[in-house]
């Protein structure tokens, strides 16, 4: 099994870690999601037994079918068998990667890949004293620098543009970083499909985009996207500047949460750094298993003894 975590570091005080808050939900489990996939012919099947958790299919090159459920609250294994049983998904193998940690599916032999990640939530839900008190303080001298740079920061709907300079930017990284996201369509797709509710974030030096952000909101929620600055853009601590705007547009628009994504102290300590920086806090998620119910009392054994690596820290 894979192990992944974040190291004690750059791990704020046990205080700052969420780890039972209510959230307005992930975007993997929400009706704009949902919506996105759908118009994109790939229409999700519902779980009405199970808080209406989204679960996407396809199917394998040796034609066996897969199941997943991503970000979804599963704290009830009995209901996870029943549900799935009920809506003709009692023989697939399913990938499950839960909202919080659930050792508890071991007990109905699902079988854990990965160990849990961390990400950062931002909390919106405070007034904007109270959220500039809890950026860091580098983060904050660099806002303040970013603040008195001559920025212009424009916001505006995500353009319906595959060939755009932040997707493009977007996708050198990820070739250069060898990591893999949504693909551009469906991006675009998603902008399509909610109107008013992918939003792209600039700053520009001149005429210049030196930094841009593009937020999806889904519900109350919202997730930071994709991101991108220049060499000049980081000298300016731009992307500061934009994050800090971003809150207070989501916050103006009654969002309660912005979901700033993995938090990944080995391959991006930078990064990580940057997040947490804004006051964020860290949650654990679920880790991903493996389940195939039909097999899943012959998996049970196996699974107990990785039970403890899935539990929250």
């Amino acid at each position: 099994m894979l192990d992944f975590h974040a190291p004690t570091d750059i791990k704020p005080p046990p205080a700052a870690q969420d780890t039972s808050a209510p959230s307005p939900g992930a975007l993997a489990q929400s009706a704009e999601f949902h919506r996105t996939l759908t118009a994109q012919g790939h229409a999700p099947v519902i779980l009405p037994e199970l808080g209406n958790a989204l679960v996407t299919q396809r199917r394998l090159a040796i034609g066996l079918p897969l199941a997943m459920i991503n970000r979804a609250t599963l704290s009830a294994p009995s209901s996870l068998l029943k549900a799935l049983q009920a809506n003709d998904l009692g023989r697939t193998p399913v990938i499950l990667s839960p909202e919080h940690p659930s050792p508890e599916l071991a007990e109905i032999g699902a079988l854990p890949l990965v160990s849990p990640a961390w990400i950062a939530r931002l909390d919106l839900s405070t007034d904007v004293d109270h959220r500039k008190e809890a950026l860091h303080q580098k983060w904050r001298n660099r806002l303040t620098r970013a603040q008195s740079n001559g920025l212009r920061v424009t916001r505006q709907n995500m353009p319906l543009d595959a060939s755009h300079w932040l997707f493009a930017a977007d996708q050198s990284q990820q070739r250069q970083r060898r990591y893999q996201s949504w693909p551009v369509h469906l991006t675009l797709a998603y902008a399509k499909e909610n109107k008013g509710k992918a939003k792209l974030f600039q700053a520009f030096q001149g005429t210049e985009p030196v930094a841009a952000i593009l937020i999806l909101r889904h519900g109350r929620g919202a997730t930071y996207h994709i991101a991108h600055a220049t060499e000049r853009g980081k000298s300016l601590s731009a992307h500061n500047l934009l994050i800090w705007e971003t809150m207070a547009w989501l916050t103006a628009k009654g969002c309660t949460q912005l979901d700033l994504g993995l938090i990944n102290t080995e391959e991006a300590p930078g990064l990580a750094r940057f997040k947490l920086g804004t006051g964020a806090r860290l949650s654990q998620l679920g880790g991903t298993w493996v389940l195939w119910p039909s097999l899943g009392r012959l998996f049970s054994p196996l699974a107990r003894w990785d039970r403890k690596l899935m539990s929250a820290m």
